[in-house]
């Protein structure tokens, strides 16, 4: 079926999932709203979160999206359950890999990075709850980190003093796995990597996610028949450098929006 793929967040952190499904989905054509002006998402409260992401979704089915990934841990955990009830599409959420850190775990401690509006919903615990029966979750809001990213300051020496602060007491408990809760993360990898003890597994949700978004297509009916390469739109209601950088898409069409 014909129409784009619909994805939004808080800012520019879900273009790590939009990547994860271009690869998957290269026929398929995307439109991403970046909602830079409101980051983070996971410092506001859950009524202000639902109607950011009403706002959002309005937006991209005025678009003829088919369907909407909410690129974000925030919104999904805080408003997906009412798009889903009150909009005609399908609706990709991102949550927090609990499962899969919990399967790999040997120490039965696992690690999660993610903003406060993430671990104080009831879908985390419930998630939580559900998958991490006899393992220790450490718990670690990512205060400032998502800004910092926001504003391009992935690899500053500032990003780097933070992590550390919220590294430290997770390795004190011996984790071996560290749970990125937040789609803006995964940009923070490389420093990570350079951070962490060998040992500890990074995991992230992107490639599920792509993985879903490909299923739910299928399942739908609403695969892009078509064999050319898909085309990309993204929207920032603030300034697209940023963007444009975390991108890296000549063919993309960068352009700034007042929404």
């Amino acid at each position: 079926m014909q129409g784009p793929i619909g994805i939004f967040d808080s800012g520019v952190g879900g273009t790590s999932i939009w990547k994860e499904i271009k690869k998957m989905l290269p026929h398929e054509d995307t439109i991403y709203l970046a909602d830079s002006a409101n980051a983070p998402y996971g410092e506001k409260s859950k009524e202000e979160i639902l109607a950011l992401s009403i706002k959002n979704t309005e937006f991209l089915i005025q678009q003829n999206c088919k369907m909407i990934v909410v690129a974000c841990n925030t919104a999904t955990t805080n408003a997906i359950d009412y798009l889903r009830a009150n909009y005609g599409i399908p609706f990709i959420g991102i949550e927090p890999a609990i499962k899969p850190a919990a399967l790999h775990t040997k120490t039965k401690k696992v690690g999660i990075l993610a903003t406060k509006g993430t671990l104080s919903s009831s879908l985390f615990h419930n998630t939580s709850k559900l998958f991490a029966e006899g393992i220790t979750v450490i718990e670690q809001e990512g205060k400032g980190l998502v800004e910092l990213i926001e504003t391009g300051q992935i690899n500053s020496v500032v990003t780097r003093g933070l992590l550390l602060s919220f590294l430290r007491p997770m390795l004190e408990q011996d984790i071996d796995c560290l749970v990125l809760g937040c789609t803006h993360y995964p940009y923070l990898i490389p420093l990570l990597k350079d951070i962490l003890p060998e040992h500890i597994t990074i995991i992230d949700s992107g490639e599920a996610v792509a993985r879903q978004t490909k299923a739910i297509l299928e399942k739908n009916g609403l695969l892009n028949p078509s064999d050319h390469e898909g085309q990309h739109v993204f929207y920032s209601n603030q300034e697209i450098e940023v963007l444009k950088n975390l991108v890296d898409d000549s063919n993309a069409q960068i352009s700034y929006l007042d929404f």
